[in-house]
């Protein structure tokens, strides 16, 4: 007989047919005469309740059936009469795939979430996670979905990278060398020239300048794909391996940028409530109560659109009139995330896209305003997070382009590829870019970077 994954059994009402259905038993209760066993596949947050007539079964058999164990249940669907669920299984026959040991470590309720880190391989099989990681994939369904249907191309950028996008030089090292004895030049530095590619090469962290070059050949492309960052922070809201995405369109100015992600972050979180209602649902009772109101916040709002210099402004009247940041803010200096929250938790209780940073604060290659003092960036800010994207118009002139990079001290040897577009039919052309899991923190609900990637690689850790 063939198996019925567990999703598509509760919806059926064919009631009185034999079904065979195959999972991990969640819980089991009973009296000496009957057995209820919750079990579930993981194509659903739902269990489906087996009903096993202990008259009916070996008592060894039934003693193997703990939370856990891994069954394969024969038995006939039959109209359940409890609450909360409209169809159960009444066991026919049940085979013991795997048993479970006593130590199982999600078998109590009511770990945290720092012990279910520290067991990842295990966490995957609880109500939370597995909520989690059906969601993000439905989050990369959505992505790939919006950017195809806008006519974009899914463009494959390098992982091993010679250039540094962001220039802040925090990368992972790719390297064959021994390093224990490695080959020294002249200068008695480490020789890259005799390493595998001839050359020092890293982990990349954006695939943003490859994907302009994509974009001014293809028009619009996007990349999705695991980025990594060598930074040396232990919070909440960063790993040193994650996921992004980045489109990249020539012929966009920044306010088309603007217009693209307010439409595509709307598009993903619109996704999510059509096709991830279970699970939202869960992890609104049980994680973040107020998760669904944030979600139909986002979509019932425009977002509204200001300058840095006005969102400075109003932050400063803010600590005029009493709020206490525990950051300063003052023009010129990079928004904290209570900075950027505030303005739209607490200001326009709203979105909000902000525009024209000063430069000092933002990457070489943003197109410079003739204010010379800022350029055409923009970051949406989202409640609960801050920041969720950034991105900007990028710099079309040639000249402009390069002096930005001689003031910050570029390597131009790593640049000369980037450079041959403003010098060869160089276009007007824009992005930005959004972490996956910032998107997925937001839409589950969840506080840490490290409970929305199945294993999460930070700082010290780096286990599974």
């Amino acid at each position: 007989m063939k198996r019925t994954k567990i999703t598509d059994l509760l919806r059926r009402t064919d009631y009185g047919t034999e079904v065979l259905v195959k999972g991990w038993v969640r819980t089991k209760r009973g009296s000496k005469a009957v057995n209820f066993i919750a079990l579930n596949d993981g194509s659903t947050i739902k269990n489906v309740q087996v009903v096993a007539d202990v008259a009916d079964f070996d008592e060894e058999l039934l003693k193997q059936v703990t939370t856990g164990a891994c069954l394969a249940v024969t038995g006939t669907l039959v109209e359940s009469p409890g609450a909360g669920q409209s169809s159960e299984v009444h066991a026919t026959a049940i085979e013991v795939l795997g048993t479970c040991d006593a130590d199982y470590p999600m078998q109590k309720k009511g770990q945290s979430f720092e012990f279910m880190r520290k067991n990842a391989h295990m966490r995957l099989r609880t109500n939370t996670f597995g909520a989690v990681f059906r969601i993000r994939h439905h989050m990369a369904m959505a992505i790939h979905t919006f950017f195809h249907e806008h006519g974009f191309f899914y463009f494959h950028t390098p992982i091993i990278t010679a250039s540094d996008a962001e220039g802040a030089g925090e990368m992972f090292r790719v390297s064959v060398l021994d390093p224990d004895n490695a080959p020294r030049n002249d200068e008695g530095r480490v020789d890259y020239a005799q390493d595998f590619f001839g050359k020092q090469t890293s982990l990349t962290v954006s695939g943003q300048l490859e994907g302009e070059l994509g974009a001014t050949a293809l028009g619009a492309i996007y990349t999705f794909g695991p980025t990594f960052r060598a930074e040396n922070s232990n919070t909440p809201r960063h790993a040193a391996e994650f996921w992004m995405i980045e489109p990249e369109m020539a012929f966009y100015d920044i306010t088309d940028n603007m217009d693209l992600a307010e439409e595509f972050i709307k598009y993903c979180v619109r996704w999510a409530l059509d096709n991830c209602a279970d699970d939202l649902d869960f992890l609104n009772r049980m994680i973040d109560k107020g998760l669904l109101e944030r979600l139909h916040f986002v979509l019932e709002h425009d977002f509204v659109r200001l300058t840095y210099t006005e969102g400075i402004a109003i932050l400063e009247q803010a600590v005029r009139d009493g709020h206490k940041f525990e950051f300063p803010v003052s023009w010129g200096t990079d928004l904290a995330s209570e900075h950027e929250r505030y303005l739209v938790e607490h200001h326009f209780k709203r979105p909000v896209i902000l525009t024209d940073y000063p430069k000092e604060i933002k990457a070489f290659y943003m197109k410079q305003n003739d204010d010379g003092k800022t350029v055409r960036a923009m970051d949406v800010l989202f409640p609960g997070i801050g920041e969720i994207i950034g991105g900007s118009e990028r710099e079309a002139d040639h000249a402009k382009l390069l002096n930005r990079i001689n003031e910050l001290g570029i390597p131009m040897k790593d640049m000369w590829w980037y450079l041959d577009t403003r010098r060869f039919g160089t276009c007007p052309h824009s992005g930005f870019g959004l972490g996956f899991e910032r998107l997925i923190m937001f839409v589950t609900g969840m506080q840490n970077i490290r409970d929305v990637i199945p294993f999460p690689r930070t700082t010290g850790t780096a286990e599974f």
